[in-house]
């Protein structure tokens, strides 16, 4: 429970900082294509750090509590004040399901997926370089992104070939902008894991920090990033079920 706690914290961290240095990017950056490019990550990314980071953070606030047992659930350890706070989150500024939509409709299809393809761009390049080296731990990292990438990358595809038919679209909202979020901190987690090897083989002193990151992503990688395939399912094959009863039958 610590290790999953503390993993999820991490990537929701690394992709807020991701898009924040891209705002920076958009804003500052001398050549304007450079901007250009910046400006359309953050847009993608926006309603997915707010969204995704919120829902995990109501998660990791009731791990918190059950790791806590029953004194976790009372108020002498203050575990169940985090869960409290995380929960309005997800309501404020939006609430999740209009984050999702905002990512669907305004962010991938409005696009024509071009944001959503570049990030895949760099997720790919990302893989390539761990699956070519030697060391197991980033090996593993890198065939299990390669794996959540391409859930993320069929269902992006899948709702580009269905905006026609919005009701289908937005039954997956949901499911898609967990997906993107597992996914896009993942490749957070494997490039953070990628630069710490380096530092140590370069002989850097905080090794205990870097040794941690790495397990951690490698964690991530192997506990979390499987669940990128159930949310494609959702996204793919769910809007039947979603949409089969009349309002009528709530």
């Amino acid at each position: 429970m610590l290790m999953d706690m503390k993993a999820r914290t991490e990537a929701m961290r690394a992709l807020a900082y991701f898009t924040a240095g891209c705002m920076d990017r958009a804003r500052r950056h001398p050549d304007p294509e450079e901007r250009r490019r910046n400006q359309g990550r953050v847009e993608f990314l926006t309603p997915v750090v707010k969204g995704w980071s919120t829902e995990t953070s109501i998660l990791v606030a009731s791990t918190g509590i059950q790791v806590h047992g029953g004194m976790g659930y009372v108020e002498e350890t203050g575990a169940a004040q985090y869960f409290r706070d995380a929960r309005i989150t997800t309501i404020y500024e939006g609430t999740t399901g209009i984050q999702a939509l905002d990512l669907i409709g305004r962010k991938l299809v409005r696009d024509k997926g071009v944001n959503a393809a570049g990030l895949i761009d760099e997720m790919k390049a990302e893989v390539a370089a761990l699956v070519s080296t030697n060391d197991p731990d980033l090996s593993a990292i890198g065939a299990a992104l390669k794996t959540g990438l391409k859930s993320f990358q069929d269902a992006s595809e899948w709702l580009l070939s269905h905006d026609a038919n919005p009701r289908e679209s937005a039954a997956g909202a949901t499911p898609y902008l967990k997906l993107t979020g597992a996914v896009a901190g993942g490749w957070q987690m494997a490039r953070a894991a990628r630069i710490a090897r380096a530092r140590t083989q370069a002989g850097e002193p905080d090794g205990a920090f870097l040794n941690a990151k790495i397990a951690t992503s490698r964690f991530y990688a192997e506990h979390v990033l499987p669940e990128a395939e159930a949310w494609r399912l959702e996204v793919t094959a769910g809007a039947g079920s979603t949409l089969a009863l009349a309002e009528t039958s709530f």
